[in-house]
């Protein structure tokens, strides 16, 4: 896992970690851990075509970035690869933004239904193995002003 640990030294010396992030934007992500916190600038999928196609027919994911697919109420969530190139992992999390479940490595054009389990508001897909790389896992928090400020476990007026 040699890529995978020059990718976390890559990551957390690019300036927009959240390390350094201080606010809120709609084009930004943060999360945080017990040991870890992180930025990814973000894509949103907030409606049902943007949602529909998601990252299909996409050759790369630049390592900061992900897509943040945001849904109106919390639901039984469930993903497929259908015309996606790259493995991605889908970070699943509820209405408050705490995560519930974490997909490592979806597999490029698997049709298997991938499910998040109930109550997801959110789903950050970022490039496979990264959440595993990075710590990433169940109680991790997001920030992001979709997250509102009355439900959020991390708000944006921190």
């Amino acid at each position: 896992m040699k890529t995978g640990l020059a990718l976390a030294a890559i990551l957390a010396a690019l300036p927009w970690s959240a390390h350094a992030q201080a606010s809120c934007s709609a084009d930004r992500i943060d999360l945080r851990w017990q040991g870890g916190s992180e930025s990814f600038s973000v894509e949103l999928a907030d409606d049902p075509a943007e949602r529909s196609r998601g990252l299909m027919f996409r050759s790369a994911l630049d390592p900061a970035a992900g897509m943040l697919f945001v849904y109106e109420s919390p639901r039984q969530a469930q993903f497929w690869m259908k015309n996606t190139l790259i493995p991605l992992d889908m970070i699943f999390a509820d209405a408050s933004g705490r995560v519930t479940r974490v997909h490592s490595n979806a597999i490029p054009g698997d049709l298997t239904p991938i499910d998040g389990g109930p109550g997801v508001v959110f789903v950050l897909e970022i490039n496979g193995g990264l959440a595993a790389t990075l710590g990433i896992a169940p109680g991790a928090e997001l920030r992001h002003p979709a997250v509102p400020a009355d439900l959020a476990a991390w708000s944006c007026q921190e």
